[in-house]
């Protein structure tokens, strides 16, 4: 044997659980996925109790068609309160996640060029909203806010979750953007291209799955926000999360069960997409590769 066979790295031999343990291993995932949806799955068939119960009935146990009823669904589409939620919610979550995608992708393209002065800093408050206890930032803003005149604004609310928003998107775009091969931007510019258009033309097609992940996270992220909501909100501005915690203090009826079918609904349709663009990223990837 030669010195460089005897020096060759010899490839790993995959771990081998057996066939018992690999029946263990996937039936311990299945448990550990089972605990983790489970309270998410008993509110869906909840939603559609006949009966104005937050338990499952007689009748819905037996799977008799008179346990079961669209009414709280009804009773959504039908309150003026609601249908406002749902307008606040949707209002406040598109205008804060242009904003956090816009802010959120600069800080990004800038805390990634080579040579950038206190990285290390800059990341970490961009990153603080994800960090620090969403209580504490939610009572530091209402605080500055106030003495902005922002406070039971529909603009307070948005800047708010913008700011909770951003930092999804900066780590998701300075994960997209460290593998970016700016050769290209710089071979556009090198062929007349100005900054601008090979930003438009050249790098933002290529980052695109991976903006389009971070603005669903910003989005997520607002539509299921609470406690910015009970600090900043006023009567006018009341969204989904706010009108169910209303809703179990005040008067506990099942359509909270509804409306929270119908967020179950939004998160699972946005962990999709940003499924659907991972994948498209990770296809990116392996072209260039």
């Amino acid at each position: 044997m030669s010195i460089a066979e005897a020096t060759k790295p010899r490839p790993r031999k995959a771990f081998d659980l057996g066939s018992a343990g690999t029946i263990a291993f996937r039936a311990y995932c299945l448990l550990v996925l089972a605990f983790l949806i489970a309270p998410l799955l008993v509110i869906v068939p909840l939603s559609f109790n006949a009966e104005p119960y937050f338990t499952f009935t007689q009748s819905m146990l037996q799977l008799d068609p008179t346990g079961w009823s669209y009414r709280w669904y009804e009773e959504l589409r039908n309150n003026p309160q609601w249908l406002e939620s749902v307008k606040n919610s949707f209002i406040v979550a598109v205008f804060s996640t242009l904003i956090a995608t816009v802010l959120g992708t600069f800080a990004a393209i800038g805390l990634t060029r080579p040579n950038m002065p206190y990285r290390g800093l800059i990341m970490a408050l961009a990153l603080s909203p994800m960090i620090v206890p969403v209580i504490i930032v939610a009572a530091g803003m209402s605080f500055v806010y106030g003495g902005w005149g922002l406070k039971q604004t529909h603009l307070g609310l948005i800047l708010a979750h913008a700011t909770l928003g951003i930092p999804f998107v900066v780590v998701t775009m300075t994960a997209t953007l460290s593998t970016f091969d700016r050769r290209l931007s710089q071979a556009a510019q090198g062929l007349g291209a100005t900054p601008i258009q090979s930003f438009f033309e050249v790098t933002f097609p290529l980052i695109m799955p991976g903006l389009a992940a971070g603005a669903l996270f910003a989005f997520a992220t607002s539509f299921d926000e609470l406690v910015t909501v009970l600090f900043l909100g006023g009567p006018d501005q009341v969204t989904i999360p706010r009108q169910m915690w209303s809703g179990i203090r005040e008067q506990i009826s099942p359509a909270i069960l509804a409306a929270a079918t119908l967020l179950i609904c939004v998160a699972a349709t946005l962990l999709i997409l940003v499924q659907l663009a991972q994948n498209q990223q990770k296809s990116y990837g392996g072209m260039k590769s």
